[in-house]
C-alpha cells in the first residue's frame, strides 16, 4: 500500500482533475505564515460529494494521507501535507445549493467563500456574519472553528453551522445536524466536525444560519493615549451590555503600518475600531453610549463612516493590518499569537505581553478582537536569523502559558494544526487523549489530515 498506488487510482478515476504538477503542489504547500513549503504528491478537485467518498475510499485503501484545501489561509499549517498525501481542493465545489430565506438559513457547498455567499444573499435582506478577514472558505472556516471581527456580536463558527454533510474516513457520506432551530436528539456531531480541522473527515456541504440585515449600521474609529486605556474601555462596554457588532485593537505599530501601507493618515496612537448594528435609534443610542465611556478613558479623534464605502474602507485598513506589518519589515515572516482570556483578565494579559515582548527584543505589534478577549501579537523575524526565531519561538510559548494562566486557551480562532499542537497536553490535559480517542475510533489508519490537532500516534 503506497500514496503512489492511490495516485495512480485517482488519476483513472479523475482524469486531469488529478494533477501532479509542480507549480499547484507548491500552491498547496504554502503557509500564509512562518510554516516551510510542504507540498503534497498530489491535488484532487472533486466536483460532487460522490466523488469526494470514493476519492475517501481509494486513499483509505492504500493508506494514503488525504488533506482538505479550501483558499488557504489558516494559519496554523492546518491545510499543509506533512506527511504527503493527496490535498482535496475544494475550489469546484463551489455553489449556493439553497436559500430559505424564510427560515434564515442557506445549503451551500464547502468552496464557497464568505464573500460570494454575501453576494448572492444580497437581494434577500439577510447575510452571513462571520469575518475572518481573509475571503476563507465556508468549509474552511468550519473546520477551523473560525471567527473575526464579528463574534462579539454574532459569534463563531461553532455558533452559525447548523448541519453538515461530511465524508469520513472510510469514505461514507454522513449528515448532521438539521434545518430545525434546536434539537435533543443524540450527540451533536456538527459540533464535533466543525473545528476537527479534517482530521475525523472531509465536509462536503454546509448549512449556515443567516441574520437579517440591520436597518442601520455605523462604524467610528477613535484613538487613547494608551493601549491599556483603550482596553480597558473595550472591558467597560462589555459589561455595561451595549451591543457592540465589532471592537478591534490596533495599537502604535499597527497604526504606524498601516499608515505607510494603506497611505492614511491616523494619529500614531492605539485606537479602536468600532461597529454598530440595529435600528437607527438603537444605533445612536449604542454610539453615544459608547462615547461616554471612550470618554472617561481618554479617548479622542472620534472619526465616522456612515456610508458603506466609508465603513468598507475601514475595516479594509483592520483586515489589511497583518500584510502592512509584514511589509513594515521585508524579508520578514511572521509567527502570529491567537490567544484569547476571559474579559475581565484583557487588560493585565495585554500589558503583559507587551511587557515579555519589549524584554525579549521582539517587533510584536499588537491587535485583534478584544470585545471577546481574543487578541494577536505578530511575532517578526527574520528567517535566516536563528537567534531571533528561537526568541520569537520562545515568547509565544511565554504568552500561552500567560493565557492558560488567567483561565483562557491558546487560540482563539486560528486553530491548533501542527503551529500549536504542543500546548494541547497543558491545555486540555487528560481530555486531549479522549479528542485521540475520537480520531481513532472515527479514523482507525490515521489517514485524515494526519499529524495535527490530536495526539500522535505511536
Amino acid at each position: 500500500m503506497t500514496i503512489q498506488a492511490a495516485i495512480g487510482e485517482l488519476s483513472s478515476f479523475l482524469g486531469q482533475r488529478l494533477t501532479c504538477s509542480k507549480s499547484e503542489l507548491a500552491q498547496h504547500g504554502t503557509s500564509e505564515t512562518h510554516f516551510p513549503l510542504t507540498p503534497p504528491d498530489a491535488v484532487a478537485y472533486p466536483e460532487t460529494t460522490e466523488e469526494v467518498a470514493q476519492i475517501v475510499r481509494i486513499c483509505a485503501e492504500h493508506r494514503c494521507p488525504v488533506v482538505a484545501w479550501g483558499t488557504g489561509t489558516s494559519l496554523e499549517g492546518q491545510a499543509q501535507a506533512f506527511q504527503g498525501g493527496v490535498s482535496v481542493d475544494f475550489l469546484r465545489m463551489n455553489r449556493v445549493l439553497e436559500v430559505a430565506q424564510a427560515d434564515m438559513h442557506a445549503r451551500v457547498q464547502p468552496g464557497v467563500t464568505r464573500e460570494a455567499l454575501n453576494e448572492e444573499l444580497r437581494a434577500t435582506g439577510l447575510f452571513f456574519p462571520v469575518d475572518p478577514g481573509a475571503n476563507a472558505s465556508l468549509g474552511g472556516m468550519a473546520s477551523t472553528r473560525a471567527s473575526g471581527t464579528t463574534a462579539v456580536r454574532y459569534g463563531t463558527m461553532r455558533d452559525n453551522v447548523i448541519g453538515l454533510e461530511v465524508v469520513t474516513a472510510k469514505g461514507e457520506i454522513i449528515r448532521t445536524g438539521s434545518a430545525a432551530r434546536k434539537s435533543a436528539s443524540g450527540y451533536d456531531l456538527t459540533g464535533l466536525f466543525v473545528g476537527a480541522e479534517g482530521t475525523l473527515g472531509l465536509i462536503t456541504e454546509l448549512t449556515l444560519r443567516l441574520r437579517g440585515i440591520p436597518e442601520a449600521i455605523s462604524s467610528a474609529v477613535c484613538a487613547f493615549d494608551t493601549v491599556d486605556r483603550a482596553v480597558e474601555c473595550v472591558i467597560d462596554t462589555i459589561q455595561m451590555g451595549v451591543p457592540m457588532a465589532r471592537i478591534e485593537l490596533v495599537d502604535t505599530e499597527s497604526v504606524r503600518a498601516v499608515n505607510a501601507y494603506a497611505g492614511m493618515e491616523l494619529p500614531e496612537r492605539p485606537h479602536l475600531l468600532l461597529e454598530f448594528h440595529g435600528s437607527e435609534a438603537a444605533v445612536a443610542e449604542q454610539a453615544e453610549t459608547f462615547g461616554e465611556i471612550a470618554g472617561d478613558h481618554g479617548g479622542s479623534g472620534f472619526d465616522w463612516a456612515r456610508e458603506p464605502e466609508d465603513r468598507t474602507a475601514l475595516w479594509a485598513m483592520r483586515h489589511n493590518a497583518y500584510h502592512a506589518i509584514l511589509a513594515a519589515r521585508p524579508g520578514c515572516r511572521a509567527l502570529v499569537t491567537d490567544i484569547c482570556v476571559p474579559i475581565s483578565r484583557l487588560a493585565e494579559a495585554v500589558e503583559a505581553c507587551r511587557e515579555d515582548l519589549a524584554q525579549a527584543r521582539i517587533d510584536g505589534p499588537i491587535l485583534g478582537h478584544v470585545g471577546d478577549g481574543n487578541f494577536h501579537a505578530i511575532l517578526l523575524f527574520h528567517p535566516e536569523d536563528a537567534d531571533e526565531r528561537k526568541r520569537v519561538q520562545a515568547a509565544s510559548e511565554r504568552l500561552v502559558d500567560l493565557a492558560l494562566s488567567l483561565g483562557g486557551t491558546s487560540t482563539g480562532e486560528h486553530g491548533i494544526g501542527v503551529g500549536k499542537l504542543g500546548y494541547m497536553a497543558r491545555e486540555h490535559g487528560a481530555a486531549w487523549s479522549v479528542m485521540g480517542t475520537i480520531k481513532q475510533a472515527l479514523d482507525p489508519d490515521n489517514i485524515m489530515n494526519p499529524g495535527k490537532l490530536v495526539p500522535p500516534r505511536n
